[in-house]
């Protein structure tokens, strides 16, 4: 298959062969690649700032933003993923089994892989990954069509959805940045949160665009601090509730801690510059810096919800796979019109000219090798499935045990109740005796009263 690699840090890209991947664990999903996103953190792949990071070996082929076809399977990959099915891929491989992954905090996976970054990603024909990382896609979607999402609008996502969960009607949300992630952080928010909505941008045609897209305010920024002055107008002079910055260099973490109000939240995507700002201030207003990486799996899969009733919507160039250095060129130098290079992301979209027809495959059986390799193999195919098994078997017994430790709470505050409720009777009994005793005591008074006037 073809596929592009990073050869070498601080040089092109190379476009070679490479042997297709194939299924090796019950839960392996291998996908033919639709589209693959071009993203800045691969700029910044090729100039070294991860090599430490990721500690991955060269050569090995970059993509972390992708989408295509079920291709193949494992066997023990679920009967409602099946080959050819349109799918979006979350960018991380995670276990499953960690504390994090149980409860649900997957992007912080203490196993993970993170293809295109650490292994090898999808800028290529195919690629291999696990069932755990595969959403499927509502038909009326294509992988062109969202590729771009599985990071870069998942990171967005992730940052708004977080911020709406603490906003309400008639609160403030200050955007910074029209680009690449805030398009599409404008469209979540508006799509998820009932709060007013004002990006803040220097690109005026970026501002056009926001609106478009259904920006309550747009406020151009500029070299002094009218901007801000005009997001505290409107906001009545108190600042947002939150910011999310998707800039966070050239001095916008400055100026957008000044849009903020006491015990606001200043939500931090972007990344280039530090926060400076005195412990005291952040002491007595009580704002509080809060970082987001990528995103969930559940936060992928509500934003391709979103996706299929058309609220969000990437604004992209589509290149050919042998274009990709066009692809890295024109992205880093700003070349692409403006209504596409606001998304920094750009799918690579395959050049599919022949009928695709997807390849049934499960766990290999090669006919040629001997005895006792057939045995060996078996005994792995059936350790893998095992293992398999008990994985989901461990995430059941969590779900059980969650439910007999809510039964049990449940349980408590019947015998509370029931014991109030005792309680309550005893007391009601007690009064309606002492009543009845008081009344019988009357009676008996009144009785002889009428005895002595006789």
């Amino acid at each position: 298959m073809k596929v592009v690699r990073v050869v070498d840090y601080h040089k092109p890209l190379e476009l070679s062969d490479a042997p297709e991947p194939q299924i090796t664990s019950p839960l392996d999903v291998i996908v033919k690649i639709g589209a693959a996103g071009v993203c800045r953190t691969d700029i910044h792949i090729l100039e070294g700032q991860w090599a430490d990071k990721s500690g991955v070996k060269l050569p090995y082929t970059i993509g972390h933003e992708n989408a295509g076809w079920v291709h193949a399977k494992g066997e023990a990959v679920a009967g409602d993923l099946e080959v050819g099915d349109k799918v979006i891929l979350h960018p991380l491989v995670t276990c499953g089994l960690c504390r994090a992954c149980r409860s649900g905090d997957d992007v912080h996976c203490e196993n993970s892989v993170f293809p295109g970054i650490d292994a090898d990603g999808g800028y290529a024909e195919y690629l291999k990954t696990t069932a755990r990382s595969v959403i499927k896609l509502d038909p009326k979607l294509e992988p062109a069509d969202v590729a771009a999402l599985a990071d870069a609008g998942l990171t967005a996502y992730h940052a708004c959805a977080k911020a709406a969960r603490v906003l309400r009607p008639g609160n403030f949300v200050v955007l910074i940045g029209a680009g690449g992630l805030g398009h599409i952080g404008i469209q979540v928010m508006k799509a998820i949160s009932a709060a007013t909505v004002v990006v803040v941008d220097r690109n005026a045609d970026a501002l056009g665009l926001a609106k478009n897209l259904g920006a309550d305010h747009v406020v151009q920024a500029g070299n002094d601090d009218g901007f801000v002055k005009e997001v505290l107008s409107l906001t009545g002079g108190k600042g947002a509730e939150a910011v999310i910055d998707f800039v966070a260099e050239g001095g916008s973490t400055a100026t957008g801690v000044r849009m903020l109000r006491r015990a606001g939240n200043y939500y931090i995507v972007g990344y280039g510059e530090n926060i400076n700002v005195p412990t005291i201030d952040i002491i007595s207003t009580e704002i509080n810096f809060i970082g987001n990486l990528v995103g969930s799996y559940n936060d992928l899969a509500e934003l391709m919800v979103l996706a299929a009733q058309g609220k969000v919507v990437l604004h992209t160039s589509i290149y050919k796979l042998e274009d990709f250095q066009k692809a890295i060129d024109d992205l880093s130098a700003g070349k692409l019109p403006l209504s596409q290079s606001l998304l920094e992301t750009i799918p690579l979209k395959m050049d599919r000219t022949t009928t695709f027809a997807p390849a049934k495959q499960s766990l290999p059986r090669p006919s040629s090798v001997a005895s006792t390799n057939t045995t060996s193999t078996n005994k792995t195919r059936q350790y893998a499935h095992l293992h398999a098994q008990l994985a989901q078997l461990n995430a059941h017994l969590a779900d059980t045990e969650n439910l007999l430790r809510m039964t049990a709470v449940q349980a408590q505050d019947m015998r509370f109740l029931g014991g109030y409720v005792g309680a309550l009777f005893m007391g009601s009994a007690k009064v309606l005796g002492e009543e009845s005793v008081q009344g019988r005591g009357k009676k008996e008074d009144e009785g002889r009263d009428g005895q002595k006037d006789s």
